[in-house]
């Protein structure tokens, strides 16, 4: 049994050179988990002050109950859309990499992890830049 080794600060940060894509693709799996879980619940949470309005058809007409509005309002902030891609980066990441460890896991593409790896990462970014003109105002897009 070895005895426990005190790796200090700038000894953690360096190692975080020696990672192979089997480590980065771990840790951006758990990050982008957490993320997601992040944005679960805050998402629940202005979904509950919609609950006021959900049975009362005028206020949501007259724009008058506070969701609306509050969604209004975000929709105009640029920053806020551009949030909304990071959000999308997330899941699209998440999802693909979340295939690529189910395939792992039944033995497909077993001794091919590092090029799935890469691969799923070309697969993200294909479909955040495919949405990309869905979130963002035409004035920004060029194509």
């Amino acid at each position: 049994m070895s005895a426990p080794y005190d790796r200090g600060r700038i000894e953690d940060f360096g190692r975080f050179r020696r990672f192979s894509a089997g480590m980065w693709a771990w840790v951006l799996h758990k990050a982008t988990g957490w993320v997601l879980i992040g944005y679960l619940f805050a998402h629940i949470a202005v979904l509950s002050t919609a609950i006021p309005a959900a049975g009362n058809p005028e206020a949501i007409a007259a724009e008058a109950d506070l969701y609306t509005r509050t969604l209004q309002g975000l929709e105009g902030i640029f920053l806020v859309r551009v949030l909304e891609v990071g959000l999308l980066t997330a899941a699209a990441f998440h999802m693909v990499n979340g295939i690529r460890l189910l395939l792992v896991d039944l033995g497909i593409g077993l001794e091919r992890q590092v090029q799935t790896f890469y691969a799923s990462l070309v697969v993200t970014a294909l479909i955040v830049l495919a949405s990309i003109p869905v979130f963002l105002p035409p004035e920004v897009v060029p194509w």
